[in-house]
């Protein structure tokens, strides 16, 4: 092994410990409780090495949301491939998006609600993203019809992001959240 090729995995290897520590200090604590300090303290690293790897906290928020789309993707992936039928598929991978929201509030917001550096969809965006995107979009396809693919898989989405977006901020009543749920998804798979 070159010394270029050490230093480049031992350079990822950084990273992935801070993007680490970013996630469960704001999954503890939410953003607030991130900053640079607290994440040098505990990767045991000095702030300027954190600044090698990333241009401050945005950036540091742009990877833990690009983690998350990864994360997303993957379990509406198993949801959607899991199920008997495509009403069953799209039922299911609605109610995974909703978990996923309301079991990683604050990695939702990082990936849906707050602004940060990724590029919007297209080809500079990275990779995860669209897969996340894509798992919705493979739920719909089946019941697409004549419509457009792309333009049903956004506002399903946006249904989506919107129901879970208000229940959480406390804008709807948690309590009717399962029918609305159901209702959405019902009005998507017919």
């Amino acid at each position: 092994m070159s010394i270029q090729t050490r230093r480049e995995r031992e350079r990822a290897e950084r990273e992935r410990l801070i993007i680490a520590a970013a996630r469960e200090l704001v999954e503890a604590e939410g953003w607030e409780a991130v900053t640079t300090r607290r994440l040098a303290e505990r990767v045991e690293y000095s702030q300027p090495v954190l600044y090698s790897h990333f241009k401050g906290k945005d950036a540091i928020m742009a990877a833990v949301a690009v983690e998350g789309f990864a994360d997303l993707a993957a379990e509406l992936r198993a949801a959607r491939t899991s199920a008997a039928d495509p009403r069953q598929a799209l039922a299911d991978v609605g109610a995974a998006y909703a978990a996923f929201a309301e079991q990683r509030p604050a990695l939702y917001d990082a990936m849906f609600t707050h602004a940060v550096d990724l590029p919007p969809a297209g080809p500079e965006a990275p990779a995860a993203p669209h897969a996340a995107f894509g798992e919705l979009r493979e739920a719909v396809r089946p019941l697409a019809g004549e419509d457009d693919l792309g333009l049903l898989t956004e506002t399903l989405w946006g249904g989506l992001h919107g129901l879970m977006t208000l229940t959480r901020g406390g804008r709807l009543r948690h309590e009717g959240h399962e029918r609305r749920l159901a209702l959405l998804l019902g009005r998507f798979s017919r």
